[in-house]
């Protein structure tokens, strides 16, 4: 069952409040997403580690529910 983009918003914002979460789908189903995420809680951190924060936001869904995301994420300005 392909997973609809406000799931995936919610779960990255309940994970991170301050996020701006910009979602697009690329194929044309809910199984490929692109993100890209901001948030202050990044700062500092590598970007490897900032893409971790967001896989352990979708609680183990990537991979299964969620097939594919292409992630990018920064910090605010």
């Amino acid at each position: 069952m392909p997973m609809p983009g406000e799931e995936i918003e919610a779960l990255i914002k309940a994970a991170l409040p301050d996020a701006v979460v910009e979602l697009s789908r690329f194929g044309d189903d809910d199984d490929h997403w692109r993100a890209h995420v901001v948030s202050a809680a990044f700062a500092g951190r590598p970007r490897v580690a900032q893409h971790k924060m967001v896989y352990e936001a979708l609680g183990g869904r990537m991979g299964g529910v969620l097939h594919a995301l292409q992630l990018t994420t920064a910090v605010p300005n």
